[in-house]
């Protein structure tokens, strides 16, 4: 890899590759989600709109695996968080899981670009707030007091991604681009890399299992599991 300023700026993008070790089910693999249930159903406003008890019913028990207390994050998080602490220059964690991992690891710099599962909001008054029971139809919004209103403040299919402005700023900035377990083929976060380069001055990084849909886009890519790749690099990088 070639060197980076010792102040310089680092985006991570991080995929359901790197949640996948801690032991939650992912979407877009052969046994996922997405392989048991039909994405228009719960993963659109459409879906929501025609039977929001099914949605609810869905992300409930998401909800409910996210906090089972057994589930922690992992040696990738928890390298990432240290990166964060260490690091002389700036470090934006942007990820694409909606669960809250990175954050249990200690990383503060952090977008959810996809949305938070432990949060929802009012379709009313757009009102997010955190929420780590189920969630139903008859609940009332704190703020507007209109029932029947609540969602998951998760990004559906069709809607715009979240702080998409800050996120985008951030790539145009900075001068390594990480990404670790992602698929490549979910837009626009598999477009980020190309967006990198055509700059020419960040370095350009793939850690992932195997290598992804837009993997010969990356300057140098690393493939296997995230808990050995990212604690691997990131000590590196900052012995370097």
């Amino acid at each position: 890899m070639r060197p980076i300023p010792a102040t310089g700026s680092i985006v991570v993008l991080t995929g359901a590759g790197i949640s996948k070790e801690s032991g939650l089910d992912t979407f877009r693999c052969e046994d996922g989600i997405w392989s048991k249930v039909r994405l228009e159903d719960v993963a659109t406003p459409e879906g929501f709109q025609a039977d929001p008890d099914l949605v609810h019913d869905f992300y409930n028990a998401r909800r409910r695996s996210l906090l089972d207390p057994s589930l922690a994050p992992n040696a990738a998080h928890q390298a990432l968080a240290e990166l964060e602490r260490r690091w002389p220059g700036k470090v934006l964690i942007v990820t694409q899981n909606i669960d809250d991992l990175h954050e249990r690891a200690g990383s503060r710099n952090l977008i959810h670009m996809h949305g938070e599962l432990l949060k929802v909001r009012c379709t009313h008054c757009a009102l997010p707030l955190p929420w780590h029971q189920d969630l139903s139809v008859d609940h009332t919004c704190p703020d507007c007091r209109r029932t029947g209103t609540l969602r998951p403040h998760v990004v559906w299919f069709g809607e715009i991604p979240l702080q998409m402005e800050q996120i985008m700023a951030a790539l145009m900035s900075c001068d390594l681009f990480v990404s670790v377990g992602t698929s490549g083929n979910v837009y626009p976060a598999a477009g980020f890399v190309a967006q990198v380069r055509r700059l020419g001055r960040a370095h350009t990084l793939e850690l992932n299992l195997d290598p992804s849909e837009g993997a010969n886009l990356f300057a140098e890519s690393r493939h296997g599991p995230a808990t050995r790749l990212v604690p691997e690099f990131i000590d590196q990088l900052l012995k370097d």
